[in-house]
């Protein structure tokens, strides 16, 4: 890959907006874009939104009633997205930063899992689930989990998650397209959690949603979303 050097990242704190005009908005900025554009990171929140993704499956949308699905062309299945919810859109050329997807999203489970830890919240990846957990029952344990990812053999089958005890507290869905990045993280701070129990999470029925209110923790939304926003420029750096 390239190792010409990146311009800075322009960080723009969006405030609550449009998922629709969002979504346009983060498609245009990626087919205009040339080698010479800065790369940008957006922090904003939604109102109440289903997102469906590339893979998505009509039978996990169970009963959206007056919450719009809207059809999108991130990865992953379906999701929510609502107020009280840090949503975090690095829109980056990835060539030019010099690493590859696989690193780009392992990247932004960092930054969450660094924001988490500022408030004493121990967040753990799953196998084959991206995204990030926490232990319901202590998510102030740093105990290894069970279910964590490990060296697979070569030629062996993909890991089935295991959500056991477990809460997902922030989502992945990305896309790239000419090397370039949109869609990204959604982390949960304090939210009206019920619309999760209207589809099923990320297409999995068995998996609970949890935002940081309801592991104890009062943080307000704009000083998550300036941490969030601090991590991901170090965390995505060159």
């Amino acid at each position: 890959m390239s190792s010409s050097p990146a311009p800075a990242l322009d960080v723009r704190l969006l405030g609550r907006v449009d998922y629709a005009a969002c979504l346009s908005a983060m498609q245009a900025f990626s087919a205009q874009r040339n080698a010479a554009t800065p790369d940008e990171l957006w922090i904003c929140e939604h109102a109440p939104t289903f997102t469906q993704g590339l893979a998505g499956k009509a039978e996990h949308v169970l009963e959206p009633g007056a919450i719009p699905v809207v059809a999108t062309n991130r990865g992953g299945q379906v999701t929510y997205h609502g107020p009280g919810q840090v949503v975090a859109y690095p829109l980056l050329d990835l060539q030019r930063l010099g690493y590859y997807v696989k690193e780009y999203v392992f990247r932004l489970e960092e930054a969450a899992l660094d924001t988490l830890a500022h408030w004493g919240i121990v967040g753990h990846r799953v196998a084959g689930a991206p995204g990030i957990y926490v232990r319901l029952d202590d998510p102030r344990s740093h105990a290894q989990l069970p279910q964590r990812p490990q060296r697979r053999v070569p030629g062996s089958a993909a890991p089935q998650p295991d959500f056991t005890g477990l809460g997902k507290i922030a989502a992945l869905g990305i896309k790239v397209s000419r090397h370039c990045s949109y869609h990204g993280l959604a982390l949960n701070v304090a939210m009206d959690l019920a619309p999760f129990q209207r589809i099923h999470p990320c297409g999995y029925s068995e998996l609970v949603t949890v935002d940081m209110a309801s592991l104890g923790v009062r943080a307000p939304w704009q000083d998550v979303a300036l941490l969030l926003a601090q991590q991901l420029q170090r965390r995505l750096a060159p």
